[in-house]
């Protein structure tokens, strides 16, 4: 299992717009991923980051050259909502221990 964490800062006056953007387009985008084992939107101020989780290190690649991936992440770039530069980083997962019953009352409820 591989974790991908990209992150960015958002234009403070423009959060809704980026959250919204994130539900609209980004969400689906992942869901029609091969690999795609979920997602966690996090932010603190400024800051946002998109914490995906993939099956294996080829879904991850594929992202990369995926054109829906391609696509979403160009008509985010020509929103004008981020800002400086974006970063990605990529983790094996060793271990560790969830509890999925949590995980999935949060997504219900958002």
């Amino acid at each position: 299992m591989i974790i991908r964490i990209w992150k960015t800062k958002i234009q403070s006056t423009r959060m809704a717009e980026y959250e919204t953007f994130a539900q609209k387009y980004s969400l689906p985008m992942f869901r029609k991923q091969l690999g795609f084992l979920g997602v966690i939107f996090l932010g603190k101020h400024k800051d946002r980051a998109v914490l995906t989780i993939w099956k294996d290190q080829s879904s991850v690649d594929a992202l990369a050259h995926s054109y829906t991936y391609q696509e979403t992440s160009a008509k985010l770039s020509i929103t004008g909502v981020l800002v400086g530069q974006t970063s990605v980083e990529v983790f094996e997962v060793q271990k560790g221990a969830l509890k999925l019953q949590s995980l999935k009352k949060m997504s219900d409820t958002k």
